[in-house]
């Protein structure tokens, strides 16, 4: 059995452990301090607890922080990071840097079950789930780089990488608080955004749970037909389910969701399919980001050419959804969007690019 990650473990727990031990309860804010805020890698980095209450500490629990363990540049700047986590896999994240942010695109699980077909990370194997801590970890880590690259935090936080975060729900509400907590990253929750393919229960749960971040719907197609064969996912979760579930979020949250759209050559981008999405989105009142599509091995679909996604835009403006178009960023170094497969050295020698 293995022993438990003192970061596992809440306030409370924490409060136990500390008199367990026999410390003073002032020692709990400290210790929590050191775990969230000051961001400790080991317990000999909690430098003004006593010797003695560490060693207990190490006896009782472990800290297992993530590893960034390689990084890769791309030509635009973005930066491509391979993570690895205590039990020896490897799982990406990236940081985006654009004239007004830099965001860091995060991972919620490593591999994915899901197996869209437009993206390279459906087409690993799901091997778990990742833990709050090595999520939040990976916004510790992108923050380091921000401020080495380009001498600033960041200021946006996506969940967007590899895995469906709604799949690992708990770890991904509790990185979440701890990050846009007081005593944790202190990020305000409008700088968060999680993003999912659509799990009509689980929307709902967030709703019922007052989620406080973001929310972002891979859409890509907005009639069943389409979105069947790309995202098997709405076999069990159909627009009509969805709908409903981002109108509950919606009604009890106060919040806007937003769609994300990938413009797949043929298939999804004529003035036809754009009246659906107008149809769609005017029903949750939602707004769209449209994304270039980025070519991953095997993957079958094309990039719509520049004039045509600019006419799909413009009829959504027209109609009154608000609509923009997401250029792509780190496509040369396999970070942009639906490109993570872990192509890092890491990942090839740890056999972690395990295919379906």
């Amino acid at each position: 059995m293995q022993p438990t990650d003192i970061r596992d473990l809440s306030l409370e727990e924490i409060k136990t452990l500390v008199n367990e031990v026999g410390e003073k309860p002032y020692r709990v804010k400290q210790l929590w301090e050191w775990l969230w805020r000051k961001k400790a890698r080991s317990f000999d980095d909690m430098s003004d607890l006593p010797k003695t209450f560490r060693s207990h500490l190490a006896e009782r629990t472990v800290l297992r922080p993530l590893a960034l363990v390689e990084e890769q540049r791309s030509q635009d700047g973005t930066v491509k990071c391979a993570f690895k986590t205590w039990d020896g896999h490897v799982v990406e994240g990236v940081l985006i840097p654009t004239p007004t942010r830099l965001t860091a695109c995060i991972s919620s699980q490593i591999g994915c079950s899901l197996t869209c077909s437009f993206c390279a990370t459906g087409k690993l194997k799901r091997i778990r789930n990742l833990d709050a801590q090595e999520i939040y970890d990976q916004v510790v880590l992108i923050d380091e780089l921000a401020r080495k690259y380009y001498q600033q935090g960041l200021t946006n936080i996506v969940y967007m990488g590899m895995g469906e975060p709604l799949l690992n729900y708990a770890n991904t509400m509790r990185s979440a608080e701890r990050i846009s907590a007081e005593d944790g990253l202190g990020m305000s929750p409008r700088r968060i955004t999680v993003s999912t393919a659509g799990i009509a229960k689980m929307i709902r749960k967030l709703a019922d749970d007052g989620a406080r971040f973001n929310l972002a719907l891979s859409l890509h197609a907005a009639n069943d037909a389409k979105r069947d064969r790309i995202m098997p996912i709405n076999e069990q979760n159909s627009l009509t389910e969805l709908k409903d579930a981002l109108r509950y979020y919606t009604r009890t949250t106060g919040k806007d969701v937003t769609f994300e759209y990938i413009l797949l050559r043929g298939f999804n981008d004529s003035l036809a399919d754009a009246q659906e999405l107008v149809k769609y989105a005017s029903d949750v009142h939602a707004k769209v980001n449209l994304i270039e599509y980025n070519p991953i091995d095997a993957g079958g679909f094309g990039r719509t050419d520049a004039q045509d996604a600019e006419a799909f835009q413009q009829h959504l403006d027209k109609k009154g959804i608000i609509a923009r178009i997401r250029r792509s960023r780190g496509r040369d170094i396999d970070a942009a969007c639906g490109q993570l497969a872990n192509k890092n050295e890491p990942a090839l020698k740890d056999g972690e690019r395990v295919m379906k």
